[in-house]
């Protein structure tokens, strides 16, 4: 695992908003959030890692539909409370089977 103090991002709250991004695009894919044991094994593994508010578990991205995101890059937010997770992504972010989650347009 990279030598990081972890909980200066926890500070705030228990979970932190992890903001995905295609790196060759720049595409938002999705946004999910990380709990210390899902970013540490993000940091481990090289794949992210979330905590599913409704299930209240890990879980590994792809893990199941083959759809993996394999880390590039984390950086924090200027006040320590959320992370751009810039990935290569292996198909489909989204549950719904769409590249990212963002496709229904508001304005």
């Amino acid at each position: 695992m990279m030598d990081i103090d972890i909980e200066k991002y926890f500070k705030k709250a228990d979970l932190l908003p992890a903001i995905i991004q295609e790196e060759s695009t720049g595409e938002v894919l999705m946004l999910a959030y990380m709990n210390r044991e899902s970013l540490k094994k993000t940091l481990e593994t090289g794949y992210t890692w979330f905590y599913s508010r409704s299930r209240q578990e890990l879980w590994n991205k792809g893990a199941t539909s083959g759809h993996l995101q394999k880390i590039v890059s984390i950086h924090g937010d200027c006040d320590d409370d959320t992370l751009l997770v810039k990935v290569i992504q292996t198909g489909a972010a989204c549950h719904t089977g769409s590249h990212s989650c963002f496709f229904n347009k508001i304005m």
